[in-house]
């Protein structure tokens, strides 16, 4: 028989990323309740070591061998790089601060509430062993789980309200103003919780050096074409990224930073969104994938599963006390609430970068990581279902600002 050349088995991973999750995608009609991003990412868990590789050991060990592994973290840290680089640079908070009032109220309590019910289930789960990781102190584990729980993941809510042809309408605006702010307050907490006091005067030139890069950045986009602009931010993005891994902050903190003192309008809206689609199409799938290869039962399947139920009562009904409260406070008309409350429950693509970056810092153990996994595609997936039929039932909230 024909051995496999290190390329062959490397291919013979890519032809698994890339047709299993579509077929069952398209096959099994899943839209509605799964889009493609998710069914790739429940994909990814089931190839990984805790299904594929419990019940096909010599399988799995022939096709994810160390050698194809880093390969496919490679890809997958500069695709989901840039897809972060992207989301900041798509961050748009001059509406937000226009009605500052109003979304500081709604996006504060959004975010306080479901971070306060996050961080009460992280206490539960520390009081058993196998969740915390080996370099987590009790409060960055607490913290982290919080804010998990917490975030909405932009990019995921454009991709839905796009389905439910509302993104460019009232609500879907609203809808991004909220998140929007959330999406800030996510990195903000991660670098928090990555500080390291043995580095923090590394940490501290980064910043100071950041600064100073996003002047001359900033000076020199606007004076250069278009065309030329797409591969200096690219080198833009790899440089920021290596600084902030270098400064311990992690490289995605970087890669966020790196488009978020970026302006929107350098780039061309269209050019933009075919780009992100690429990425989404073309390289994301290796990072799902790569994300699945991580996730372990250590612990006990029940008992993940049983975390994962923890959280997910945690983050959803958090959220939706949260904006409950900014919707009694804000006198806002009945059923704005409850409709952006589940549109904000997005939890896909951000939050698991955030929760792979507190596995690779060892502040987490790989069981905490695949039960916040699980709730973030359970909360993912409930939020179609649960706006559509709303909307269906009240179509003049689509239209209604505030």
């Amino acid at each position: 028989m024909h051995a496999m050349s290190p390329t062959e088995v490397f291919l013979l991973a890519m032809l698994l990323i890339f047709s299993v999750p579509y077929a069952v995608w398209r096959l099994g009609r899943t839209d509605y309740w799964a889009p493609l991003v998710v069914v790739q990412i429940v994909g990814g868990i089931l190839l990984g070591p805790g299904v594929l590789g419990a019940l096909f050991p010599g399988y799995y060990a022939f096709v994810f061998t160390p050698q194809t592994i880093g390969s496919l973290n490679g890809i997958a840290w500069w695709a989901v790089m840039i897809f972060v680089w992207i989301a900041g640079i798509e961050l748009d908070l001059t509406e937000a601060w226009r009605r500052r009032g109003e979304t500081g109220v709604t996006a504060g309590l959004a975010l306080g509430v479901p971070l306060v019910t996050g961080s009460v289930a992280a206490v539960l789960m520390l009081r058993f062993p196998g969740w915390r990781g080996p370099e987590g102190a009790t409060w960055q584990v607490v913290l982290g789980i919080g804010m998990a729980c917490a975030v909405t993941a932009l990019p995921i809510l454009v991709l839905l309200m796009e389905k439910l042809e509302i993104l460019r309408r009232p609500l879907g605006q609203r809808t991004l103003r909220y998140a929007s702010l959330d999406d800030i307050a996510i990195w903000g907490v991660l670098a928090l919780i990555l500080l390291d006091w043995e580095r923090v005067g590394r940490q501290g030139g980064f910043l100071v050096a950041f600064a100073l890069a996003t002047w001359g950045i900033r000076w020199a986009m606007p004076r250069i074409a278009e065309r030329d602009r797409w591969y200096v931010s690219l080198i833009w993005l790899a440089a920021c990224g290596f600084a902030a891994d270098w400064a311990g902050l992690h490289f995605m903190v970087g890669a966020f930073l790196a488009g978020a003192v970026m302006d929107a309008h350098w780039f061309d809206q269209a050019r933009m969104d075919r780009f992100r689609e690429t990425i989404l199409l073309a390289v994301m799938p290796v990072f799902f994938l790569s994300t699945g290869l991580r996730t372990q039962w250590g612990v006990g399947g029940a008992t993940v599963f049983a975390a994962a139920a923890l959280l997910l009562a945690a983050s959803v009904g958090g959220k939706l006390v949260g904006v409950g409260l900014a919707g009694r406070i804000l006198k806002w008309p009945k059923g704005d609430a409850s409709a952006i409350g589940w549109l904000l429950q997005t939890k896909a693509l951000i939050m698991i970068i955030f929760v792979n970056i507190l596995l690779d810092k060892h502040i987490i153990t790989n069981e905490t990581f695949t039960a916040l996994l699980l709730m973030a595609l359970a909360s993912t997936m409930l939020t179609m279902p649960m706006v559509a039929p709303r909307l269906r039932r009240d179509p003049a909230l689509i239209d209604r600002g505030f």
